[in-house]
């Protein structure tokens, strides 16, 4: 996919505050990748991932695969 803007998106798009589960140790990864990266916080960490899992990520390989920390 090509690395341009659409016409339809704005670079920060509008965003809605959404209440998440999310384990301790996800938190403080998403928090350590905020600080690495010099995002703003964990929220904007979060967007990135969610960025690349629908633009760039293999969606197939992402979510048929099992990965479980706690099992």
């Amino acid at each position: 996919m090509k690395d341009v803007e659409r016409e339809d998106t704005k670079m920060a798009g509008d965003k809605t505050e959404e209440r998440f589960e999310i384990n301790e140790d996800h938190l403080t990864f998403l928090e350590e990748m905020a600080d690495a990266y010099d995002l703003p916080n964990a929220s904007k960490a979060l967007r990135v991932l969610l960025d690349y899992a629908m633009e760039d990520g293999d969606q197939e390989e992402i979510f048929s695969k099992i990965r479980c920390l706690r099992c």
